[in-house]
């Protein structure tokens, strides 16, 4: 018999949410089989069967929080294992109901509704799993109380431990009623809507768990604006030299490289050439200290259906444009599948971020700190542009965006910065130069 556990997870994460289990109890198993799927700030990971045998016991269910190390299953030794642990695992939970009617012995008539009661944490696992730590989980099902029911005193609605041990103070008198006091539960909300309540009364609402990565999102987000003195300045590049030089080369680079010439390698390039002339866009600070990089690990920001994650192209300033391109596009595809590597996600030095792609003609981007400075790329719109006094044209014009950390880059060298990054691109042949 041996224990399922929560591996490694790598720099800085201690612990994850199990996304969804992939087996259940009774299911042979094979070593390396894939049993289960972890959810992390960062990726998704697969907790994979260390030795062959049977699913005798699954101990933490989908939407619970683990840590690195803690055991969510048992896996038992031979096929006949199923038959003999189940009886252990059935007796295992008997003494819940025991525990219960120790802390409170007139609830012995109560108590004998007892057997019913793990219908009640299951549905609540369903919805209000995420919202509840495991330690209060676990007390719930032992008292057989609803944590649809329980009252958090966190600002957050997280339930803690003793929010429940507070809900089943009352004592058994207290089920009674527990229905007019769920019904009731809505009520302190209304003073932060009031005047909207009554017309939303009868309307359909979702309500949906964020998951952990999209809560790691947030409070990243929220973490960057409160920390850093951002700023953003704007600028605009042509785009013809660069469109012109993809509409000549493009099936040759393909034929050649198997890889197509896309606007990233560009873009990777100049950036990388301004941040050796402004090489405060390369740094972060720690303390009191500035830590100025000497090598241009480029984050990559990536829309994937779980959340916006940045995986990195590391010393990019050694590739040329068919490796920036093939790199890129990997890490794409490894994003929007939800196989990238911790690895592949952790450090990066500066950052660009494409909402063009969506059709955002202008943006103010939000830094990927500790990173003190992130490129903003955005829609390609003909627009008429003064070529001199007497002349214009429709050029295809993109907005470009640097959001800067003013606590160590002044607004003049961001500026210049932008500038430069501006140059580079509508001077496509001198990016071979600065690289």
């Amino acid at each position: 018999m041996s224990e399922i556990k929560v591996p490694d997870l790598g720099e800085s994460i201690s612990e994850g949410t199990i996304y969804k289990w992939l087996v259940k109890e009774g299911d042979t198993v094979g070593q390396g089989d894939v049993l289960a799927e972890l959810e992390t700030d960062k990726v998704n990971l697969e907790i994979s069967a260390e030795e062959d045998g049977v699913i005798s016991s699954i101990l933490r269910q989908a939407g619970e929080n683990v840590a690195v190390g803690e055991a969510i299953g048992i896996i038992g030794s031979g096929a006949g294992t199923a038959g003999a642990e189940a009886p252990q695992s059935a007796a295992a939970g008997k003494p819940e109901a025991p525990a219960a009617s120790s802390e409170a012995p007139a609830a012995a008539a109560p108590q004998a509704a007892a057997p019913a009661a793990p219908a009640a944490p299951d549905a609540a696992a369903a919805g209000t799993a995420a919202l509840a730590s495991p330690g209060a989980r676990k007390l719930a099902r032992e008292r057989g109380i609803d944590l649809g029911e329980v009252s958090a005193r966190d600002p957050i609605g997280r339930i803690a431990t003793a929010d429940v041990k507070g809900h089943g103070a009352a004592g058994p008198e207290a089920a009674a009623p527990s229905a007019p006091a769920a019904a009731a539960a809505p009520a302190p909300v209304k003073p932060a809507a009031a005047s909207s309540a009554p017309q939303e009364e009868g309307k359909a609402v979702e309500r949906k768990r964020m998951s952990r990565r999209r809560l790691t999102i947030a409070s990243r987000l929220v973490e960057a604006q409160h920390t850093a003195a951002m700023l953003t300045t704007f600028n605009e590049v042509d785009m013809t030299a660069i469109l012109d030089i993809r509409k000549r080369r493009k099936d040759a680079f393909k034929e050649k490289h198997d890889v197509g010439l896309g606007f990233m390698s560009f873009f990777t390039k100049a950036v990388i050439g301004a941040l050796k002339a402004y090489p405060l866009l390369n740094a972060e600070i720690d303390g009191e200290d500035l830590l100025i990089k000497k090598y241009y690990d480029i984050g990559i920001a990536v829309s994937a259906k779980e959340g916006l994650v940045v995986p990195v192209v590391r010393d990019a300033d050694r590739l040329s444009f068919p490796e920036i391109e093939r790199k890129i596009g990997e890490l794409a595809s490894k994003a929007r599948t939800n196989t990238l590597s911790l690895p592949e996600l952790q450090g990066g030095t500066f950052t660009i971020t494409n909402g063009g792609v969506f059709g955002s003609l202008m943006s103010t981007p939000i830094l990927n700190t500790p990173q003190v400075g992130i490129l903003g790329m955005h829609k390609i719109q003909l627009r008429p542009i003064a070529l001199d006094e007497e002349r214009s044209a429709n050029r295809p014009m993109m907005y470009i965006a640097l959001s800067y950390d003013h606590r160590i880059v002044d607004g003049s060298e961001a500026v210049s910065f932008l500038v430069k990054v501006k140059e580079l691109l509508e001077d496509p042949e001198a990016l071979l130069l600065e690289g």
